[in-house]
C-alpha cells in the first residue's frame, strides 16, 4: 500500500492544457473517486499517474518516491480499464497468470497468487473457462484478478463498469467496495456517474476543465458544496439554482430571489414585497 500525492501537476496537448495545477493528497489505503463531465481531464489524470502520459510541469509520487521519470511497470501500480482486455485464447487460469509468467516467477508462486485472486473474486469455478464462456461481470472479474495478482501499491481503475448493464453496475458496486475492505490498497477510480462516486468513494474528487473543483466526502459534497459547478452536478435530480440578489452578507442578513425584493434564506419560499400587507416589508410568518 502506498500514499499518492500530485504536486502542481499540469497537462498540455500542444496548446491545449487539460490539467491545470492539480493538488492533491491521496493517504495510503483510501478508495478515491475522480468524477467528473466528459472532457473534465479526470482520465488523463489517471494515466499521469499510472505513468502512460507525461506531465507537462509538476510532480507525482507514490509511497513518497517521485515517480515522473519511472516507467508504469516499475510504479507498483495495476491499472483496470474499461476494456477487459482478456485474451480470448487463454483460459481465465492464464490470462491471470499471464503477467506473473512474464517477470519469471516460480510456478508454485504464480499458482498460489492465482489461486488466492480466485478466491478473493469468487472466480475459482471459471479458471478454466475461455473468454467467450464467461458473462460481462466475470469477465471484469477477471480483469480485475491480473491486477490483484501482482499484489500492487496502488490500484487504478478507468471507468471498469461502464460497459455492463444498469443491474449489474449495481452489484459489482458492492463487490468494488467489498474487495477494498478486504485488500486495504489504495485505490483510485475513475468514473462520469456520480452514483458510483457517491456510493465507492471515502472521498470524491470533482473535476471541471482539467481543475479540481473541490475534494470531499460524498456527505460533504452533498450538503457543502463550494461552487455552482459542484452544487449543479452532485445529486440526482440537478440542484435548481435561480438568480438572486444578495440583500446583505451580515448574519442577519438574507437572500431575495432576483426581482422579487427581500426573503428568509431558510425559508422554502420567498415572497414579493407587499404580499402580506400595504407596505413594501415582507415578515416571514
Amino acid at each position: 500500500m502506498a500514499d499518492v500525492r500530485l504536486m502542481q501537476a499540469s497537462k498540455s496537448f500542444g496548446t491545449t492544457e487539460v490539467l491545470r495545477d492539480v493538488n492533491l493528497e491521496i493517504a495510503d489505503g483510501e478508495f478515491i473517486v475522480f468524477v467528473g463531465p466528459s472532457g473534465c481531464g479526470k482520465s488523463t489524470l489517471l494515466r499521469v499517474i499510472a505513468g502512460l502520459e507525461e506531465l507537462t510541469r509538476g510532480e507525482v509520487s507514490i509511497g513518497g518516491r517521485t515517480v515522473n521519470d519511472i516507467a508504469p511497470a516499475d510504479r507498483g501500480i495495476a491499472m483496470v480499464f474499461q476494456s477487459y482486455a482478456l485474451y480470448p485464447h487463454m483460459s481465465v487460469r492464464e490470462n491471470l497468470a499471464f503477467g506473473l509468467k512474464l517477470q519469471r516467477l516460480p510456478r508454485a508462486e504464480i499458482d498460489a497468487a492465482v489461486e488466492a485472486a480466485a478466491a478473493t473474486l469468487d472466480i475459482g469455478h471459471l479458471l478454466d473457462r475461455k473468454p467467450k464462456q464467461l458473462s460481462g461481470g466475470q469477465r471484469q472479474r477477471v480483469a480485475i484478478g491480473r491486477a490483484i495478482v501482482r499484489k500492487p501499491q496502488v490500484f487504478l481503475f478507468d471507468e471498469p463498469l461502464s460497459n455492463l448493464d444498469a443491474a449489474l453496475r449495481v452489484r459489482m458496486r458492492y463487490e468494488f467496495a467489498g474487495l477494498h475492505k478486504t485488500l486495504g490498497t489504495t485505490m483510485i477510480y475513475v468514473t462520469h456517474d456520480q452514483v458510483e462516486a457517491m456510493t465507492l468513494a471515502d472521498r470524491i474528487v470533482v473535476l471541471s476543465a482539467g481543475r479540481v473543483e473541490q475534494v470531499g466526502t460524498p456527505a460533504e459534497l452533498y450538503a457543502h458544496p463550494d461552487t455552482i459547478f459542484v452544487a449543479g452536478f452532485i445529486g440526482s435530480p440537478k440542484m435548481n439554482l435561480l438568480p438572486a440578489t444578495l440583500i446583505s452578507n451580515t448574519a442577519s442578513g438574507a437572500v431575495g430571489p432576483a426581482g422579487w425584493g427581500r426573503g428568509d434564506p431558510h425559508q422554502h419560499q420567498c415572497e414579493p414585497p407587499g404580499a402580506r400587507g400595504g407596505n413594501d416589508a415582507w415578515h416571514p410568518a
